[in-house]
């Protein structure tokens, strides 16, 4: 820079931006929605990781009868394996491949909608290949490792030895606890059900693992929409707001008849109004940026203003302007910085006072004493209209549209893009781990029932009801489940509250932040 300005006068350079700012401003969009998605796909790997461990070795365990009849029909140790492997690798190419077409077919939409609004030039939104064949390779590696420990336990094994080991095990750990249990004032339902997570340890800390997660994603998810929504609700007043658009020829609607002033007039005459804000923006060039950047001018009630203020305050003066975390990002600017901007030979130095809790990235918020030294002869666009909390809003609508036939009330919409972005796909996440956590549950119920059927045959035969036999089992996984929740619930609430603090595009305040209560 000292090169390229020697020689000219001090006041001649009115600002600067470098190639980093543009990199970050090229993503800056994509990377905001990057530690949603990051976050849920690694608790969907890690739950997928465990389901795949505890079901293929209990598969393997659980078919130690087939491996001693293999044996026994002269099968070899090393056969034995292979075929165990090949079972497992059927299910598992088909469900790689389903898994990996569909997640490739998912990526275009969600590519598209990260990037919207950026020149990305020819620069390609195509899933890189090799991601797929990592995908392709990965799982099925990971399955076939996870067998192999259990498979080459059972090519180890007898043939009469894996024949006869159709009951639970009886491992001396399982055992003592067994005994201690016992030896309570528990019902022997709920003795024996507690013991038996004992008997498989390493399955049982797989399945409250999955459990873990599972429910610190559903935490975190309920955490999240609670703050999205309350981010979608945030300045829309008891009453209800209409946004009330001026009409123009450009936009194909009938022009006002009344002057800017005397609209706002009667707006505030309309029985029901509470506050009344106008709006209107135009282009101006940034100092030391290429292109061209939009200045919103907001005159009237704009401290009830939509968007809050998560950072510094609000423009109260003509050379004051706020804008949002993306704008700021993207052109290199923060809390307390200056630039000018240029606009018909006019120029208008201004500081940025305020952070937005978000904001156009191509666009900044002024007041419209500003508008008067930057662009005197804009006039406003829109007016933003808030109702009383127990105005009639279809009267207040009809009464703003009698006003002058170029106003257009419209009432506000509910939510917005990023609220149903986020809460869209973190409930697709969810549903789709919790699926697999729940089937991972199932599955080791399943396994652990088959596993001890000659040991429930032993127990009905001494007595034992079919309630007391369901209350065994369903104990048996209630009481790791219960841990496991406990521990996943504080998981997902700092999960929350992490992700929050690392998005790009919002900022949000601390109030939106707390949405966890007791119940």
């Amino acid at each position: 820079m000292d090169r390229v300005t020697a020689g000219l006068p001090a006041d001649a350079v009115t600002g600067t931006q470098t190639h980093f700012t543009l990199k970050r401003a090229f993503s800056a969009q994509a990377e905001g929605y990057l530690p949603f998605m990051t976050l849920f796909g690694v608790l969907g790997l890690l739950v997928s990781v465990l389901i795949v461990g505890n079901v293929v070795s209990g598969a393997v365990v659980s078919g130690h009868r087939h491996i001693g009849i293999l044996k026994a029909i002269g099968y070899t140790p090393n056969q034995v394996v292979a075929v165990h492997l090949t079972m497992l690798s059927v299910p598992t190419a088909l469900g790689t491949a389903l898994g990996t077409l569909v997640g490739t077919l998912i990526a275009q939409p969600v590519l598209r909608i990260a990037f919207s609004g950026i020149e990305t030039g020819t620069a390609s939104l195509d899933v890189s290949p090799w991601l797929s064949l990592v995908c392709l390779l990965g799982l099925p590696a990971l399955v076939l490792l996870t067998a192999l420990i259990p498979a080459l336990r059972a090519h180890r094994l007898p043939a009469a030895r894996a024949i006869s080991a159709d009951s639970a095990p009886g491992t001396r750990r399982g055992l003592r606890v067994q005994r201690r249990l016992s030896g309570s004032r528990l019902p022997r339902a709920l003795s024996l059900g507690m013991g038996q997570p004992f008997a498989r340890p390493g399955r049982a800390l797989l399945t409250m693992a999955a459990i873990a997660l599972g429910v610190t994603t559903v935490t975190l998810t309920t955490g999240l929409t609670g703050t999205m929504l309350a981010y979608g609700e945030s300045g829309k007043g008891e009453g209800g707001t209409l946004h009330v658009q001026v009409g123009s020829e450009a936009g194909g609607r009938t022009p006002p008849v009344l002057g800017d002033g005397e609209i706002e007039r009667r707006l505030r005459a309309v029985p029901g109004v509470a506050t009344v804000t106008a709006r209107t923006f135009t282009k101006a060039s940034l100092a030391g940026a290429g292109g061209t950047v939009f200045v919103d001018f907001y005159r009237g009630d704009r401290l009830d203003s939509a968007e809050p203020i998560v950072r510094g305050r609000r423009p109260n003066a003509p050379g004051e302007v706020a804008a949002g975390p993306a704008f700021l990002a993207q052109h290199g600017f923060a809390v307390g910085d200056r630039t000018t901007l240029h606009l018909e030979g006019r120029r208008l130095p201004v500081t940025f006072v305020g952070m937005l809790a978000q904001g156009n990235a191509q666009a900044m918020e002024a007041t419209w004493q500003a508008r008067d030294a930057l662009a005197p002869r804009a006039e406003a666009i829109e007016y933003v209209v808030r109702l009383a909390p127990a105005a009639d809003a279809q009267a207040a609508r009809a009464a703003v549209a009698a006003i002058d036939p170029g106003l257009h009330p419209e009432p506000k919409g509910a939510g917005n893009a990023a609220t149903t972005t986020v809460v869209g796909f973190s409930t697709v996440f969810t549903v789709l781990i919790s699926a697999v956590a729940a089937l991972g549950v199932f599955n080791t119920v399943l396994l652990n029932t088959r596993e001890r059927r000659r040991d429930l045959g032993m127990l009905k035969s001494i007595g034992m009801t079919p309630r007391q036999v369901v209350l065994m089992t369903v104990i048996s996984v209630a009481g790791p489940g219960l841990l496991a929740g406990l521990a996943g619930i504080p998981l997902g609430i700092a999960a929350h509250r992490l992700l929050l603090d690392h998005v790009g595009f919002i900022v949000f305040p601390e109030s939106m932040k707390d949405v966890y209560h007791l119940p």
